[in-house]
């Protein structure tokens, strides 16, 4: 994943920064509690094709 990508990528439903979880090709928002799948090296920042996260998993700093 490109750093200048993520540098300005973020949630597209509230605009707030996406944490880059790289060993499951995920862009996680943390407000939101939602994980955005990167598929083929390219982030599909659709709400509908994100994961909610399980409110007992651990998000990354």
């Amino acid at each position: 994943m490109d750093n200048k990508l993520l540098e300005i990528l973020v949630c597209p439903l509230c605009k707030g920064p996406l944490v880059y979880r790289k060993p499951q090709q995920e862009l996680i928002c943390r407000g939101d509690r939602l994980a955005f799948p990167i598929k083929d090296g390219i982030p599909v920042m659709l709400e509908s094709d994100a994961r909610e996260l399980d409110p007992t998993e651990e998000i990354p700093k």
